[in-house]
């Protein structure tokens, strides 16, 4: 019986130890799977692009198969849409670090704001290379959640990460196709060297 207990208490100091690995490692890979995903997103609307006068489905009216007018009212849905066929699936969407559960499995019946993890940039602008042009959804403003819709940022906002995910970092897909993983400082860096007085996203 003695045996036993040792064996139990051995056990569990061991899984007690290995446990803060496990949940870095499996961070680590989650995060890893979403600047894939953003990446994967970036291809896409650099693909959509290239067949539509090098504009982004965010700056072209809906009449031009583009969703302007939806973006600008908060549909970010919308604007991946529209992008389907550059676009593997509906589930490059959805952050793994995410555990609510509610990617789309595919385009066909549509997707909405809830089945999107990332915002969208309205203005990006590929001669613009450090431009934000998507990026993981969890800011925070003057310490508060951002809301659905469209917020327009200036150079000295004082934005940060929430800990929703990624344990208050985030990843940032850019203009010039690449995706960076920010802290909170590095992110306010990157708001200021964007090029531009005022960055507007669209968060889902």
């Amino acid at each position: 019986m003695v045996e036993i207990i040792v064996v139990v208490v051995v056990i569990a100091v061991l899984g007690l130890a290995l446990f803060p690995s496990y949940i870095n490692a499996r961070d680590r890979a989650q995060r890893i799977s979403c600047t894939s995903r953003l990446k994967q997103i970036g291809l896409g609307f650099r693909l959509w692009s290239g067949d539509h006068g090098e504009k982004y489905p965010q700056q072209l009216l809906v009449s031009s198969n583009g969703v302007m007018e939806l973006i600008e009212r908060g549909d970010v849905a919308s604007t991946f849409l529209v992008m389907s066929n550059e676009l593997s699936t509906p589930k490059i969407l959805w952050c793994p670090s995410d555990r609510r559960n509610r990617m789309a499995s595919t385009f066909t019946n549509g997707i909405a704001n809830s089945n999107v993890n990332y915002f969208v940039a309205l203005d990006a602008d590929e001669t613009r290379p450090q431009m934000f042009l998507a990026g993981d959804d969890n800011f925070l403003i003057n310490a508060q959640p951002v809301t659905p819709g469209v917020i327009a940022l200036a150079t000295n906002s004082p934005v940060a990460w929430s800990t929703a995910r990624h344990n208050q970092q985030g990843n940032v897909g850019l203009a010039d196709g690449s995706v960076q993983g920010f802290s909170t400082t590095p992110l306010r860096t990157a708001l200021q060297n964007t090029g531009t007085n005022i960055t507007r996203l669209a968060f889902p």
